[in-house]
């Protein structure tokens, strides 16, 4: 192959790997302009809701740290954690359950104590 043809091939290549990304920085609209553009019933929402996707986003980023620290892969330290909080929940329903069936049978006793 010619000098030439090795030239336009690396001008290509260069065009191609530093204008495409560019190219996509230059179009793609920042935050704000997106939220300008959102009609006011959006925006509204959008502000409102504003606050817990960025605690939701804080809490998620905090327990990727926590997953971190273990010597065991990322995913299985969360498999282990969702088990975990999921046998906390179904003890709490239990715990509930328990307590909402004391409550009748001390309704049930007083009802018909009191007949």
């Amino acid at each position: 192959m010619s000098a030439r043809t090795w030239i336009k091939m690396a001008v290509a290549g260069v065009v191609t790997c530093v204008g495409g990304p560019a190219l996509v920085w230059y179009v793609t609209p920042d935050e704000e302009e997106l939220f300008k553009r959102y009609n006011p019933d959006l925006q509204r929402r959008s502000l409102e809701g504003r606050k817990q996707r960025q605690e939701d986003y804080e809490k998620f980023v905090g327990k990727l740290k926590e997953y971190s620290k273990s010597d065991k892969p990322m995913w299985e330290v969360a498999r282990l954690d969702q088990a975990k909080m999921r046998e906390e929940a179904l003890a709490l329903e239990r715990q509930q359950l328990i307590a909402a069936q004391a409550r009748a049978d001390e309704i049930k006793k007083l009802t018909t104590s009191g007949s």
